[in-house]
C-alpha cells in the first residue's frame, strides 16, 4: 500500500483577493436554487470525505472498548466525540457538496468506514464504520444560516457508537459551528453549544458544553463538564479545550479545586450577555432584512434570523487564548490529545496530516474496479482543485451539477437505469437505541460486485 502524503500536489490559492461578503451582497435578487460560492472557497475535498475527519482518533473507541467499567468507557467515548471535532480548527474552505450517490470508503489499520450521500433534497450523508471492536454510524444534515457577520453551520443528526461484544451503545450530537468576521477581518472558527453523550444501557451521560470565547477570550476553545450516573448524580468532570486535550478528575477533586480558583470558571456579566441566543452587535438593520431568506446551493438553508444569534466576542481580529485561564486539577488523567499539524499546514488548507492523505489516489486504488465508481476520489472537480486548476474546477462543479439535474429529471421520467437505484447502501429506518428516524447501513459493500451496473455520476 502506499504511504500516506504529508502535502497535496500544488499549494492552496490565495484567497485574499475574494470575500464572501462580496458573493453575498451580489446574490440578492437572484434565483434562489442557481446560488453557489465559488470554487476558491472551497477545499479539495467532498463533506464525504470531510465527514470521514471523525475517524482521525478512532484508537479511542477501540480503548474505550477495553476498559473494564461502562464509567470508564463513556470517559474514552466522550473524548472521542470531542476529538472528532478538533480538525475544525482553522479550516475555513468548503467541503465540495456530494452528489446523490457519491461514496467514500476509507480503510485503516483501526477501522473502515463506508460513506454515501443518502439525499440531495435535503442533502443528508450516511456513513458507518466498523472494526473488530466497536461499530460507529450516523447521518448528518448540514444546515447553515447567515447571520450579516458570522455563518453558522448547525450539523443536524444524531452518530452512534455500539460496543456489539459488550452489547452496549452511546450516542450525542454535535455542536455548531461559527466562522466569524466574513464582512471584515479575518475570518476564525468557534465551536459552541451542549453536547450530550449518552450511555444507553447503564444510564450514565456526559453532559459538555462548548463554551463561546466571551469579549475577554477566557474560554476560547474551553470545553467543560460532567458524568452523571443513572441517579442524575455528578461524578466526574471533563475539561480541556476542543483544539487540544480533554482531562478527567472526580468530582471531589474538581469541587477542592474550584474553591481556590473560582475566577477560572466563574463569567462575568459582559460574558454572560453574548450568549449564543442574542443578538449579534452592530449588524445593520438593513442588511438583516436585504439577506432574508437568500439561499447557498451548498447547504439546505441560508436565511439571516435576528434572534438566537451565535457569539460575536471580537471585531475584525483572531482572539488568542488567555493563558491567565489554564487549568490543570490535581488528580486528572489525560483522555485525549490532538496530534501536532504538519509544518506547512497554512499552505494547505489548514488540512491535519489525517486530513492530507483522504484524496489520496493509492497505487492500488488506481487498477480498474479497486474503487467503488462512485467514490469521491474520482471526483474531477475535487481533483482539478486538488491540482491548482481553479477554471478546470469550476468548470467540472458546474457540470457535474448539471448532469444531476438530468439524472434526476430522467430518474423522474422513468428513464434512469433500474438497476441503479441511489441510495445504495443505506436504509431509512429507526436506530434501535435512539428511537429516532436515522440511515442505517444495510452491509454488501465491501463485497460489491459493480461491473454489470451503469454507475456514471462523474
Amino acid at each position: 500500500m502506499s504511504t500516506s502524503r504529508t502535502s497535496l500536489p500544488v499549494p492552496m490559492f490565495s484567497r485574499n483577493d475574494f470575500n464572501i461578503w462580496s458573493v453575498l451582497k451580489n446574490c440578492i435578487g437572484k434565483e434562489l436554487s442557481k446560488i453557489t460560492m465559488p470554487v476558491v472557497f472551497n477545499e479539495p475535498l467532498s463533506f464525504l470525505q470531510r465527514m470521514t475527519e471523525y475517524m482521525e482518533y478512532a484508537k479511542l473507541l477501540r480503548v474505550a472498548s477495553e476498559q473494564e467499567t461502562p464509567l470508564e468507557r463513556l470517559k474514552y467515548v466522550s473524548a472521542f466525540a470531542v476529538s472528532a471535532l478538533a480538525s475544525n480548527w482553522e479550516r475555513l474552505g468548503k467541503p465540495f457538496n456530494p452528489l446523490l450517490g457519491e461514496t467514500y470508503e476509507l480503510t485503516r489499520p483501526e477501522f473502515r468506514i463506508i460513506c454515501e450521500q443518502v439525499s440531495h433534497h435535503p442533502p443528508i450523508s450516511a456513513f458507518h464504520a466498523d472494526s473488530e471492536s466497536f461499530r460507529f454510524h450516523g447521518s448528518i444534515h448540514p444546515k447553515l444560516k447567515f447571520w450579516g457577520k458570522s455563518v453558522e453551520i448547525q450539523p443536524k443528526g444524531v452518530v452512534t457508537v455500539e460496543f456489539p461484544k459488550l452489547n452496549e451503545a452511546y450516542s450525542w450530537s454535535n455542536v455548531n459551528c461559527c466562522v466569524h468576521n466574513v464582512i471584515v477581518g479575518k475570518l476564525w472558527i468557534e465551536q459552541y453549544g451542549m453536547m450530550e453523550v449518552i450511555s444507553h444501557q447503564h444510564g450514565m451521560k456526559a453532559t459538555l458544553n462548548f463554551k463561546p470565547s466571551g469579549w475577554n477570550n477566557k474560554d476560547l476553545h474551553r470545553v467543560e463538564g460532567y458524568i452523571t450516573d443513572r441517579n442524575k448524580r455528578k461524578t466526574h468532570f471533563l475539561y480541556g479545550k476542543w483544539t487540544e486535550f480533554i482531562k478527567c478528575t472526580d468530582y471531589v477533586s474538581y469541587e477542592e479545586y474550584i474553591k481556590e480558583n473560582a475566577h477560572k470558571f466563574k463569567r462575568n456579566a459582559d460574558d454572560r450577555s453574548k450568549s449564543p441566543n442574542e443578538s449579534p452587535a452592530n449588524t445593520p438593520r438593513k442588511v438583516l432584512s436585504k439577506l432574508n431568506s437568500l439561499k447557498m446551493s451548498s447547504f439546505k438553508s441560508l436565511s439571516i434570523q435576528e434572534p438566537d444569534d451565535p457569539p460575536e466576542p471580537s471585531e475584525g481580529d483572531i482572539p488568542k487564548s488567555d493563558s491567565t485561564y489554564s487549568i490543570d486539577i490535581p488528580n486528572s488523567v489525560t483522555l485525549w490529545e490532538a496530534e501536532s499539524r504538519p509544518a506547512n499546514t497554512a499552505e494547505y488548507y489548514q488540512f491535519t496530516n489525517f486530513a492530507m492523505s483522504l484524496n489520496q489516489l493509492e497505487e492500488h486504488m488506481k487498477q480498474p474496479r479497486a474503487l467503488c465508481p462512485t467514490d469521491s476520489r474520482l471526483r474531477p472537480d475535487i481533483r482539478k482543485l486538488e491540482q491548482g486548476d481553479m477554471d478546470g474546477a469550476a468548470a467540472e462543479k458546474t457540470r457535474l451539477e448539471e448532469k444531476q439535474r438530468e439524472n434526476r429529471k430522467k430518474s423522474k421520467k422513468g428513464g434512469q437505469d433500474e438497476l441503479v437505484i441511489f441510495p445504495r447502501w443505506f436504509n431509512q429506518s429507526i436506530n434501535p437505541h435512539t428511537k429516532q428516524e436515522d440511515w442505517i447501513y444495510k452491509g454488501g459493500y465491501w463485497d460489491r460486485n459493480d461491473d454489470n451496473l451503469e454507475l456514471d455520476i462523474f
